[in-house]
């Protein structure tokens, strides 16, 4: 008896440094990092920081310097610059277009996770097809319709988003639908729109926003992959796949042109994994199944 005494007491004492020890060195990492790229993608234009779209062409590829810090491109522009004003447009449209997955997707999903029955087959019948319709297709069509902008391209890639969120939000209400506080909120007569607001909506929205932050990074490179193939903003409009996508044109002279950017790119979207996943494990209930 004092023997599994001391054990629970353990477990009670070794609980809460289990917790502390989930947010590790790496998550701190990633933050920082977000926390640098948003800094200075909203503090661009106050920054002293030549113009990105401004060309010298007598300081073509030209290597590191005090003026510039990163050097210049093929035309002679700041690839710092371009570096700061292209996050700006990575990080726009990696986080507008997941919020429009999220709102219409999760809005969907919850609504086919409640109500179930025909509805439900309707709304995964018509995901089902918007997945199956190839994106690229989907892409170069919109494209070629409306032509390029940042407004375009995040409308398009938050369309193909709408299904991942649905999903999503349609699996955690199937769990929360026939839990005891919703039954309980029935049997005292509340109305669907209040349940689904008041007791649904607070618990599936936690798995939604680790989700969000997994389709943020997803959604960088995406609009990056897009922007290589000359479907992203168009120039001079610089974002971090258009550079990498100018920079391969001198891999052999001056490398660091696609580099910098991939490099970029890379660390943006490794930090967002890494927080969405660590918060996916905290708000998944498997996690802290008995």
């Amino acid at each position: 008896m004092a023997t599994l005494e001391l054990e629970v007491a353990g477990e009670a004492v070794t609980q809460p440094a289990r917790r502390g020890r989930r947010f590790g060195m790496l998550f701190w990492g990633a933050i920082g990092w977000m926390t640098f790229v948003f800094a200075v993608a909203i503090f661009a234009t106050v920054l002293p920081l030549p113009s990105p779209t401004d060309m010298d062409m007598l300081e073509r590829r030209a290597p590191f310097s005090a003026e510039h810090w990163l050097g210049t491109d093929g035309l002679g522009r700041d690839e710092l610059s371009r570096l700061i004003y292209g996050a700006r447009i990575s990080l726009v449209v990696g986080l507008f277009a997941p919020v429009i997955g999220l709102t219409i997707g999760g809005a969907l999903g919850m609504l086919a996770g409640y109500f179930r029955g025909r509805f439900e087959s309707m709304v995964v019948g018509s995901m089902d097809v918007l997945l199956a319709f190839p994106p690229l297709v989907l892409a170069l069509a919109v494209t070629a319709y409306l032509g390029q902008s940042i407004f375009n391209l995040t409308c398009i890639l938050g369309v193909l988003g709408i299904p991942a969120f649905m999903r999503v939000a349609r699996a955690a209400t199937l769990t929360l639908a026939r839990r005891e506080f919703v039954i309980a909120a029935q049997a005292l007569g509340a109305t669907h729109a209040r349940i689904l607001l008041r007791e649904l909506l607070p618990n599936v929205i936690l798995p939604l926003f680790a989700f969000f932050l997994l389709g943020v990074a997803v959604t960088i490179v995406v609009e990056g992959s897009l922007s290589f193939l000359g479907l992203g903003v168009p120039p001079p409009i610089s974002s971090w796949g258009s550079m990498i996508g100018e920079g391969r044109e001198s891999l052999d002279v001056a490398p660091r042109l696609a580099f910098l950017p991939a490099a970029a790119m890379f660390l943006t979207v490794l930090s967002f994994n890494l927080v969405g996943d660590t918060l996916r494990a905290l708000t998944d209930p498997r996690q802290g199944a008995l």
